[in-house]
Order: structure tokens, then C-alpha cells, then sequence
């Protein structure tokens, strides 16, 4: 199957850090055998999955979002045009006016965490 028409997740404020949430939940992801694609600020390599500067062109099953609200302003509109079913706000990244910009679109979302969405079988 192309990739570009598999359902996948899109991990936004990916990094190589293994300190960080977004290197674990790509990780976690991809232990589960979902499919993702990263974007980040520096390109890089987590598993299997490479870390990519520029947003994908294809439309994602789920966002999950690793990038604090001060960080998000130019995010949100290009992250909507994506037309993801749901974009999961994990900790630290809630922001009500991307959250209603998102419902407005029809999106659905999430105030939870990847891991613990993962790890309870709730992903």
C-alpha cells in the first residue's frame, strides 16, 4: 500500500532528544506498528522514522502535538489544511484557540498524552 494513503500519525515537535516526549511517543508509535511521519526544527532519525523540517503534503489519520502554545501560532493553520480526524493536545501544549479552530474545521481533539493513549490501548 502507498504510504501516502495509509492512515498515519504525524508527531509535530519531533526531536533526537531521547529525553524528550516526542522522541518516546515516536518510538512508542512505532512499537505498535502505527505509522508515522515526524516534523521538526532539525531533521534527524528516530527508529525507523525520519524527522523532516517541512510538513507532509499528505492528510493524517492523527496529529499528536509535542509544541507549546507559544510556539504554535504559525502552526495552526497549516497543521488544520492537513485535515486530520484528530489532533491530540499531550501536556504542555493545550491552547483553546487552536482547539476551537480545529473543532470549527471539523477536527476532533484530544487533551491527553500519546504514551499514556498508548500504554492504556486507547490510541
Amino acid at each position: 500500500m502507498n504510504s501516502e494513503i495509509q492512515p498515519y500519525t504525524l508527531v509535530v515537535g519531533a526531536s533526537t532528544n531521547p529525553d524528550r516526549y516526542s522522541f518516546k511517543a515516536i518510538r512508542a508509535l512505532r512499537e505498535n506498528h502505527i505509522p508515522v511521519k515526524a516534523y521538526g526544527i532539525k531533521a534527524g532519525q528516530v527508529s525507523d522514522v525520519t524527522i523532516e523540517t517541512m510538513l507532509p503534503t499528505s492528510n493524517p489519520d492523527t496529529i499528536t502535538l509535542y509544541v507549546g502554545p507559544e510556539r504554535q501560532t504559525e502552526l495552526i493553520e497549516p497543521l488544520i489544511a492537513l485535515k486530520p480526524r484528530r489532533i491530540i493536545f499531550n501536556p504542555g501544549t493545550e491552547n483553546p484557540e487552536f482547539i476551537r479552530k480545529a473543532q470549527q474545521a471539523g477536527i476532533e481533539t484530544e487533551i491527553a498524552c500519546t504514551l499514556v493513549l498508548l500504554a492504556t490501548y486507547q490510541y
